[in-house]
C-alpha cells in the first residue's frame, strides 16, 4: 500500500489528455486522470485563462484557491480557438492525444473544427469526452443550467422537503460532480481499454442530468409498483421514517440517526431508553419520530456521544468541516496528508477518490501557471 516515501503506482502513465474544459465537472474529471499519471494539458484563452483563476478566495493575486485545487498536476497550454492557425497546431498536437475533454454546448467544439468526426479522421483512437448539462441530443441540448437546475429537470430535488414542505437545498453540487466528473471518468477508462484492445477511440456523451436517475434507484422502484411518486420528505430515506433521522440536541447540535435494520434499531432504541410502546415504528411511525425528537433534546450531543460510544446503532453527530478534516480518523488514512505550494502560500491537495495505491499522499504536483508551454515553446 502506497505510504509516506513510498512512490504512488501511476496506471495512466503516457496517456495525454488535453483539456478544453472549465470550471468543474471536466477539470476534477483531468485531476483524477492527472493524478493517476495521466499528462494533462489544459487548454485556456491568451491572457485571462480559464474563469475558476480568478474565483476567489485568492491565494495569489492570479490564483484562486478553487483553481488549484483542481488543476494541480497539470500543463497550461494557451490558445485563440477562433483563430485559424492555432486551431492547426491543436489538432497536430491531438494526433499524439490519448483523451480529449470538452463541456461546451454541443455544435460548438465542431464550429472551431475541432469536433469528434473531424478528429477521428486524424486520430481513430482518440477518446472524445463531451461533458454537458442535457447531452448531446434532445429537445434541451441547447439549454443554459447549473447543478440546482439538473437535480431539480431530473426529479431529484423534489424527492426532500423541510418541514414547509419545500425542497432542501442540497451543500454539495451532485450533477457536477456525480453526474459529470465520475461518470466521465469511468467511460473514459473504458473507452481506452476499448482503443487498446481495438485501435477504435468513441464520443462519450456525458450528460450531467441524465446521470441523476441512478440516484433515485429506490424512488423509480417505488413508483414502479406503487404507480405514484414517492412523497418529498416522506419516504424510508428521504424524512419519513424515525430510523433516517437528523436530530436536534440540547446544545443545539445535531445527531445522524440511521438504525435501519433491526438488530441497529433495537440497540439505538435501548441506548434513548425509547419506551417500548414506540419502538415498533411501523405503527405510528410520526409518534415514534416525535417522541425520539423529545428524548435527543434532552440531552446534548457531547452525552450522546459518549452514549453511543461502542454501540452499533449507526449515530454520528454532525461534524462541522474543521472537526471532520481533523478527525483521528481521516487524519490516520491520509486524506489530509501531504502540501502544495501556491505562490508564497501552502495548501492541502484535495483528496481525490480513488484508491491510496494510485494517488500521492505526500503531495508536491502544483496548479499551472498560465500559458507555461507556450513560454516553454512547446505549442
Amino acid at each position: 500500500m502506497t505510504g509516506p516515501g513510498r512512490p504512488a503506482r501511476k496506471p495512466l502513465k503516457g496517456v495525454r489528455v488535453l483539456d478544453f474544459s472549465t470550471l468543474l465537472p471536466g477539470p476534477m474529471a483531468t485531476l483524477l486522470l492527472a493524478e493517476a499519471g495521466a499528462e494533462v494539458i489544459k487548454v485556456e484563452r491568451p491572457g485571462t485563462g480559464e474563469d475558476m483563476r480568478q474565483y476567489p478566495p485568492m491565494l495569489t493575486a492570479d490564483t484562486g484557491v478553487n483553481f488549484a485545487l483542481l488543476n494541480r498536476g497539470k500543463r497550461s497550454l494557451t490558445s485563440d480557438l477562433k483563430n485559424p492557425e492555432e486551431i492547426i497546431k491543436i489538432k497536430v498536437l491531438l494526433k499524439q492525444t490519448d483523451v480529449l475533454i470538452e463541456q461546451f454546448r454541443p455544435g460548438v467544439m465542431a464550429r472551431l473544427g475541432l469536433g469528434y468526426e473531424d478528429l477521428k479522421a486524424i486520430n481513430p483512437a482518440l477518446v472524445y469526452c463531451s461533458i454537458t448539462g442535457y447531452g448531446q441530443t434532445g429537445p434541451k441540448a441547447d439549454v443554459a443550467a447549473h447543478d440546482l437546475n439538473y437535480i431539480a429537470e431530473a426529479g431529484l430535488l423534489g424527492l426532500g422537503a423541510d418541514a414547509s414542505g419545500a425542497p432542501v437545498l442540497p451543500p454539495a453540487l451532485i450533477a457536477d460532480i456525480a453526474g459529470g466528473t465520475y461518470p466521465a471518468v469511468i467511460s473514459i477508462l473504458m473507452a481506452l481499454r476499448e482503443a487498446e484492445r481495438t485501435g477504435e477511440g468513441a464520443h462519450l456523451d456525458i450528460a450531467m442530468s441524465d446521470n441523476m436517475f441512478a440516484f433515485m434507484y429506490w424512488a423509480l422502484g417505488e413508483r414502479e409498483v406503487q404507480g405514484k411518486d414517492p412523497v418529498p420528505g416522506g419516504e424510508l430515506v428521504t424524512g419519513g421514517s424515525p430510523r433516517y433521522q437528523i436530530y436536534r440536541c440540547a446544545d443545539g447540535r445535531y445527531m445522524a440517526a440511521a438504525p435501519l435494520e433491526p438488530k441497529f434499531w433495537a440497540n439505538f432504541c435501548r441506548v434513548i431508553e425509547l419506551p417500548e410502546a414506540l419502538c415498533d415504528d411501523r405503527t405510528d411511525p410520526l409518534a415514534t419520530k416525535t417522541a425520539i425528537a423529545e428524548i435527543v433534546a434532552g440531552r446534548s450531543s457531547a452525552d450522546w456521544e459518549i452514549a453511543f460510544d461502542g454501540v452499533d446503532a449507526c449515530v454520528a453527530i454532525v461534524r462541522t468541516l474543521s472537526e471532520a478534516a481533523a478527525d483521528p480518523h481521516f487524519q490516520a488514512r491520509g486524506l489530509f496528508r501531504g502540501t502544495m505550494a501556491v505562490g508564497d502560500r501552502t495548501v492541502t491537495p484535495l483528496p481525490v477518490p480513488i484508491a491510496p495505491i494510485y494517488r500521492d499522499p505526500d503531495g508536491g504536483a502544483v496548479p499551472p501557471a498560465l500559458g507555461e508551454m507556450n513560454a516553454e515553446g512547446e505549442n
